[in-house]
């Protein structure tokens, strides 16, 4: 394979982590609560982060790269953006207007492009441009049920979602930029590096935050260890591809490939769950994939 293409499995792996730990994840918010079970994410993935860095440093020999002033940025940026894309995210969903919230909250890869633009120079043609809409639009299809409309459950869910998008398109920047900013290195070693400090610093804050806030959903995500240790993994997983991705690609380009997600969750749903799926959802699940299939052809 051409290595300029190594992003797309690299990406599609990421996407089927992450729908492993989404499983994992929704287990736990039963048990230790929607926080307690956010915050696992990153204290249980920080060591698997840290011992994917050591392995690399091992088998490839190379130095891990030291942090300079725009790396820490970059970081912390890309660490505050995502805690707080996922606060919105959760607040919004609190409106019980899931569906809208996953509709607009999946705008993200329309921000990424657009930030990405803006803030790191990434290249934007417009066939990408038109298959990050395509794909997008099948999102929204999906996530919109017959009887309801994007504004149909007031104000608030969509505030709250379109603002949890933009920080998650933020947080995909950051973390890019992040990885752009390191002066030395092969795409994974810089990758490895700026996700065991992304990590780090989530898993800091999210600790701070608990030790004042909420104690108890912190003492339930350390009793909660053993299925955590699970959630941890998947999740550092996860990370570990879609910086890799971050590293090779334009964010646009793997938070766009990324949607394959909804499509593999709509898989379990259908396997595990036994739900039906809609004409809708096809229609949507062909847009998607019309989406994808234009974002590769532009990649040649």
């Amino acid at each position: 394979m051409n290595t300029s293409l190594l992003w797309i499995p690299v990406t599609l792996a990421a996407a089927a982590a992450q729908t492993g730990r989404n499983a994992t994840q929704r287990r736990l918010t039963e048990t230790i609560g929607t926080v307690g079970a956010t915050q696992v994410r990153f204290l249980y993935g920080f060591p698997f982060a840290l011992l994917a860095l050591v392995v690399v440093n091992l088998v490839t020999g190379e130095v891990v790269p030291g942090p300079n002033a725009n790396f820490l940025a970059y970081a912390l940026a890309g660490a505050t953006t995502q805690i707080l894309a996922t606060a919105l995210m959760l607040a919004a969903m609190r409106e019980r207007a899931f569906s809208v919230v996953t509709a607009y909250t999946k705008t993200e890869p329309v921000q990424v492009a657009l930030f990405g633009l803006v803030l790191l120079g990434d290249h934007l043609t417009p066939a990408m441009g038109l298959a990050i809409v395509v794909a997008t639009s099948g999102v929204v299809l999906m996530s919109v049920k017959p009887g309801t409309s994007l504004t149909s459950s007031g104000a608030k869910p969509v505030l709250f979602g379109l603002a949890s998008g933009a920080f998650f398109a933020l947080a995909a920047i950051g973390f890019r930029g992040a990885i752009l900013s390191l002066d030395q290195g092969s795409p994974l070693i810089r990758a490895s590096t700026t996700l065991v400090w992304g990590l780090g610093l989530q898993t800091a804050i999210l600790l701070i935050w608990l030790g004042i806030f909420d104690r108890k959903a912190l003492m339930a995500s350390f009793a909660a260890w053993r299925p955590s240790l699970g959630a941890g993994f998947l999740g550092a997983l996860a990370s570990q591809f879609w910086f890799i991705g971050f590293a090779l690609t334009t964010a646009a380009n793997v938070r766009t490939l990324a949607l394959v997600e909804v499509l593999m969750a709509q898989a379990v749903s259908h396997r595990f769950l036994a739900q039906a799926t809609t004409r809708r959802e096809l229609a949507g699940m062909l847009l998607i994939l019309a989406g994808v299939g234009l974002l590769l052809l532009a990649q040649r």
